[in-house]
């Protein structure tokens, strides 16, 4: 079955983010200024993976599968993948986390949020257990997947992520870097096409 035109867009932000990040901010503008009939929805999720993706599928529960889609960058990625895998939607993937239930263990305890220092969360050790309970194998519509991956990347490991998405198209960057800093100058233009917005 052909996918339609996409009319409902998520996009998952990273550990720590929120709706204020840079390229969240920069798809969110693309959306609102080309393709203002797009339904854009970019939550704040929740420090628990699993309230983060109770909450993101009953979001989207009446979306229309065909064509929605969505973007996730990091462990937004990770998310992403998982909603794919539930919709079979199409799904943009910025530098994904492909192990977060392995990477983010050392993180447990009192943490802030990128954008709001003076916030504060808890991750907890229960996260852990959380995560790996959301781990999908490979995409039912690899087809349906774009991922960009940088080489660059001082966070995650260019090489697990391309060998997680093998199937999807990828984008792979010589140099880059975690934040994909230039997402909206190099990279938004074939996101938004790749995601054929209404």
């Amino acid at each position: 079955m052909s996918l339609s035109a996409t009319t409902h867009l998520l996009y998952l932000h990273g550990f720590r983010s929120s709706p204020r990040s840079a390229k969240a901010q920069a798809m969110g503008r693309r959306v609102a200024d080309a393709h203002p009939a797009v339904h854009w929805w970019c939550p704040q999720l929740p420090p628990s993976p699993r309230d983060a993706m109770d909450m993101v599928m009953r979001g989207i529960a009446a979306w229309p599968r065909d064509a929605m889609a969505v973007v996730g960058s990091s462990l937004g990625g990770f998310y992403a993948t998982y909603v794919a895998a539930m919709t079979r939607c199409r799904a943009v993937l910025l530098n994904p986390a492909v192990h977060p239930a392995r990477d983010l263990g050392r993180h447990i305890g009192l943490q802030t949020f990128w954008h709001e220092p003076g916030a504060q969360f808890h991750f907890r050790p229960e996260f852990i257990g959380q995560f790996a309970a959301l781990e999908v194998g490979p995409l039912p519509r690899p087809e349906r997947c774009l991922a960009i991956i940088a080489k660059g990347d001082e966070v995650l490991d260019w090489r697990e992520m391309s060998a997680r998405y093998a199937g999807c198209r990828i984008k792979l960057l010589e140099g880059g870097d975690h934040a994909l800093s230039d997402f909206e100058q190099a990279h938004l233009d074939e996101v938004t096409a790749f995601l054929d917005l209404a």
